[in-house]
């Protein structure tokens, strides 16, 4: 009988032809169990280089999403010290001007002086409501991040 097998495939190996099969047929058989259990420390590593490299790349998106959020974290302070400078500029500037042309149309000039300084002073507050709220520490993590270790995790479970 010829040996069909090829140099180095440990997987399939000539067996003993079936009586009811053509004259110079075999038939192949799969591994032993014991073939298995010396494969088993190559499935291992193989498994543990692909956590590995799972790992290293949910790192590396942390890192990345991290960055980016320091990034909108400096505009968030950009604007509110932008919001500062404005306000300021703007009680300076425009505050004795519309104070003077309120005082002019016949309202009395502390009047006047009020209802400038309100309207100024909510458009600081919305300013800085919005600055705060992109500080905040909720919209600093790595949400993306957490979702894919998440999915990662839940699709290991599967499979073991």
């Amino acid at each position: 009988m010829a040996d069909t097998t090829r140099p180095g495939d440990p997987a399939v190996r000539p067996v003993a032809t079936d009586p009811a099969a053509p004259v110079g047929a075999t038939t192949t058989a799969t591994d032993s169990p014991m073939d298995s259990i010396r494969n088993a420390p190559g499935l291992v590593s193989e498994v543990l280089t692909h956590v590995s490299n799972l790992v290293r790349k949910e790192v590396d998106l942390a890192r990345t999403e991290v960055s980016e959020n320091v990034t909108r974290a400096g505009v968030a302070v950009g604007l509110l010290v932008g919001a500062l400078v404005i306000a300021l500029v703007a009680l300076n500037v425009l505050a004795a001007a519309l104070v003077a042309a309120l005082t002019e149309l016949g309202l009395p000039a502390g009047w006047a002086a009020v209802i400038v300084g309100g309207v100024l002073a909510v458009i600081a507050f919305l300013m800085v409501t919005k600055g705060v709220n992109d500080l905040k520490l909720s919209s600093l993590a790595p949400s993306r991040t957490a979702k894919n270790v998440q999915r990662d995790a839940a699709t290991v479970k599967e499979h073991i």
